[in-house]
């Protein structure tokens, strides 16, 4: 037992280790079907052997982030495989992301068939491209493929890389910044991640997009420059590698983790919903974290091994009784369900002029104005990114902004509990045929801080919300879903803007293609509320 893997283990609360003799091979060979070759480790107890096999596939390398992760679990059971995928550390071929997980991972998997030491029992488990790399082979997968443990992640990935037909330009460009650096010597690498939002800063500002790959790490990325000119979710680029189609056809039993903050959630939470519609029975587990938090490898790691063992292992007192655990936030619990979503009473919170909320119709008051500037973009605080500047913040600085509307309740007479999808129903009006509308849903303390809960873009182009003839838009916004309790005596506040720069690439208004746009254009904001328009929030209120 290593000092990594018992202090891993300690912070994942792991049940005791069954073995601490653990054999480690290094550099296997496994052949793919064009002819090249993928490395891989491989991590087993001494004795006694054990038949079963955990295949971990990663971009990120096979010993300096995973060997403690292979390690904790060699050490309670398992055979652990960790193969680098392809084009990266020192398997053969180009890194081209997600385009040959499935055809890649399927030939790992026959070839861990014709191993000697292959026992008749697979599993699968990692976070983010880790997790991609298992929904490739989850359909029609082998009957020995026993049990899959996706975290951080979704079954497609164009939702995260195009949201609402926006850009995740923040979370693109520091993953650009990640992988370039990744394969460096060790010090490097962490130098590298210290000072990546200080390089990341200037490169966020500067147009057009298709040049920030170059100005970012000194070369063109191949794949950066495929995201931005596939921007529809109907192009034939996206086909190939979205495995949400064949979600009924998932073959293993799936453990999904995610996050309240996370990149992936709505989508994580759409992979659910289909598999119980095709009467599958997956495990779902939501707590408050971040994608990077590091608590999503410590449960992840748990919840995994719980997971395995109850399916490889026949140890069903392994499971837990309810397949829906989620932990509600500003109640700070663990909340059991029999599934996603729960029942919930869809209650309006309609905005009101002079910056009111209230769950009672508008009266008649004027629109609100505001003007968006791409020029000095509303700028994205906390929320949905990579990195630690993720999650809930103090966002009173950006509602002091001219650009961001704010809409406050009086203070709660009573909790109130929203868990669920969360929607805007908005009445808008622009100057601009192009441009964006971003809502944000916050808790407000009474000490005034406002802390973000959950929010989300809709990105407005010609023909798509209607609006005829100068009238005002009816326009949805899908926000991110949560479980969050707003205590009594707190207030509810809904912010709309603009922009959440660099989060979401800020809309230039002029109609450009996304990668070559250099010019922008001023767009005037109209937000209505009154009774012919009555914009609101739609959050679903359930029973404490």
């Amino acid at each position: 037992m290593t000092v990594s893997s018992r202090l891993l283990a300690r912070l994942s609360g792991l049940p005791p280790a069954e073995s601490q003799d653990i054999a480690v091979e290094t550099d296997l060979r496994v052949p793919m079907r064009d002819g090249v070759v993928l490395l891989a480790d491989r991590l087993h107890p001494r004795d006694p052997t054990t038949p079963h096999i955990v295949l971990i596939r990663s971009p990120y390398g096979r010993r300096r982030y995973m060997r403690p992760v292979a390690r904790a679990l060699a050490e309670r059971g398992y055979q652990v495989v960790v193969q680098s995928t392809r084009g990266t550390f020192g398997s053969q071929g180009d890194f081209d992301p997600f385009r040959h997980e499935a055809e890649d991972g399927e030939d790992t998997l026959a070839w861990l068939e014709q191993q000697p030491w292959f026992g008749g029992s697979v599993a699968m488990t990692g976070a983010s491209y880790l997790g991609f790399v298992q929904w490739a082979v989850a359909a029609g997968a082998p009957s020995w493929l026993k049990a899959l443990a996706p975290q951080v992640t979704a079954s497609e990935f164009r939702s995260l890389i195009h949201p609402d037909g926006s850009f995740s330009l923040d979370s693109v460009l520091s993953w650009v910044h990640t992988v370039h650096h990744q394969e460096g010597r060790p010090l490097r690498v962490l130098a590298s991640m210290v000072g990546q939002r200080r390089t990341l800063a200037p490169v966020f500002a500067g147009l057009p997009l298709m040049d920030l790959d170059r100005a970012l790490i000194g070369r063109r990325v191949g794949f950066y420059q495929d995201w931005l000119e596939h921007i529809d979710i109907e192009d034939p680029y996206w086909g190939g590698i979205d495995h949400s189609p064949r979600l009924a056809e998932v073959v293993p039993p799936v453990s999904l983790l995610g996050g309240w903050y996370d990149l992936f959630l709505p989508r994580q939470l759409a992979d659910y919903t289909a598999m119980r519609a095709a009467g599958l029975h997956p495990q779902l587990t939501v707590g408050p974290w971040t994608h990077a938090h590091p608590a999503v490898l410590g449960v992840g790691l748990r919840e995994s091994l719980a997971w395995f063992d109850a399916h490889l292992r026949g140890r069903s007192d392994r499971l837990r009784e309810a397949p829906v655990r989620i932990f509600v936030m500003g109640a700070r619990r663990w909340r059991d369900l029999p599934d996603w979503p729960p029942a919930a009473t869809a209650t309006r919170w309609h905005l009101h002029g002079g910056g009111g909320l209230a769950t009672h119709p508008p009266a008649i008051s004027p629109p609100d104005r505001y003007d968006y500037d791409p020029a000095d973009p509303t700028p994205s605080v906390g929320g949905i990114v990579l990195g630690p500047h993720a999650g809930a913040r103090d966002n009173r600085r950006l509602e002091a902004r001219a650009d961001v509307l704010v809409y406050t309740s009086p203070a709660l007479d009573r909790d109130l509990e929203v868990v669920g999808p969360v929607t805007a129903d908005l009445h808008v009006r622009s100057s601009s045929e192009h441009t964006d509308f971003f809502v944000r849903v916050c808790d407000v303390e009474p000490s005034g801080r406002s802390v973000n809960i959950c929010d989300g873009l809709a990105r407005l182009r010609p023909g798509r919300f209607g609006g005829a003839g100068g009238a005002p838009q009816r326009v949805t916004v899908d926000l991110w879903p949560t479980a969050h309790r707003f205590r009594r005596g707190h207030r509810l506040r809904v912010q709309v803007s603009s922009g959440a720069h660099p989060r979401f690439a800020r809309n230039l208004g002029d109609g450009e293609p996304l990668g070559t746009g250099r010019s922008w254009r001023v767009a005037h904001q109209e937000v209505h509320h009154d009774p012919d328009h009555p914009s609101a929030v739609v959050l679903p209120h359930v029973r404490g």
